[in-house]
């Protein structure tokens, strides 16, 4: 209850508040190419259901229909307005309505398309039973996630052998630590991270730490390693093909 109550009154608030902007970003968007200034996706939600994301289009026309799913920071699908966008990350501003369907919470593990989802494993199908979020703890740890993938001859793969292991990690480890004041913390350092990503980080692994997270995950959340392939959890394989 306390839940659906933060993310109705922050959801309104938030909308209200960024109008001015994302009006002005609309029409920025919409007068580049003279076409909707929206991109509304399927992305997989609780218990395996279908929602549309409400996203302002950062990228090309029909652009997902090249079947690529992950983004790298130099993927020549993203328009000049759209690196705005996503630098920003006023496409993620626009959720906001999702939250007040219903369809997302404000903090929980990210949605993603079906593609990924049956990709997963068994223990992995743990962040389908709950709402999607807009931030969590890994949407802050891999905020730059346009910058790891970039160069990548895949990003779909190297999306799913540098990110997802440990996206599907801090998922779970959300799910299973989730509470009201750690909700009202993970919005303080997701503000946080668009000021100071250092800080932010610092204040994940606080909060790792105090909820006893495993040394490994603690260690990959600070970012201060470089990131290698792994396995994700309920698996010892480490992705190398998509079905």
């Amino acid at each position: 209850m306390f839940k659906r109550t933060l993310d109705i009154s922050l959801a309104l608030i938030g909308l209200i508040a960024f109008s001015p902007l994302l009006l002005v970003v609309t029409f920025l968007v919409w007068i580049q190419d003279y076409h909707s200034p929206f991109y509304i996706p399927p992305r997989v939600g609780q218990n395996n259901t279908t929602f549309y994301m409400v996203k302002l289009r950062s990228m090309v026309m029909n652009a997902d229909k090249s079947g690529v799913d992950s983004t790298s920071s130099n993927d020549q699908r993203i328009t000049a307005v759209g690196r705005f966008i996503r630098k920003c990350k006023l496409d993620e501003i626009t959720q906001l309505w999702n939250v007040l369907l219903g369809d997302m919470s404000l903090v929980g593990p990210r949605p993603n398309v079906k593609r990924e989802t049956d990709l997963y494993t068994s223990v992995e199908q743990k962040l389908l039973t709950v709402k999607p979020g807009i931030t969590d703890f890994s949407s802050i740890v891999f905020s730059d996630e346009g910058e790891i993938l970039k160069d990548h001859l895949d990003p779909d793969i190297g999306y799913n052998q540098l990110i997802r292991p440990w996206k599907s990690a801090l998922g779970i480890f959300y799910i299973e630590h989730q509470n009201f004041i750690l909700d009202v913390q993970l919005i303080f350092l997701t503000v946080i991270a668009i000021f100071s990503r250092e800080n932010a980080l610092l204040g994940v692994t606080k909060l790792l730490k105090k909820y006893n997270a495993s040394q490994e995950l603690i260690s990959v959340s600070s970012r201060v390693k470089a990131l290698v392939p792994s396995p994700p959890p309920g698996t010892t394989e480490i992705i190398t093909k998509r079905a």
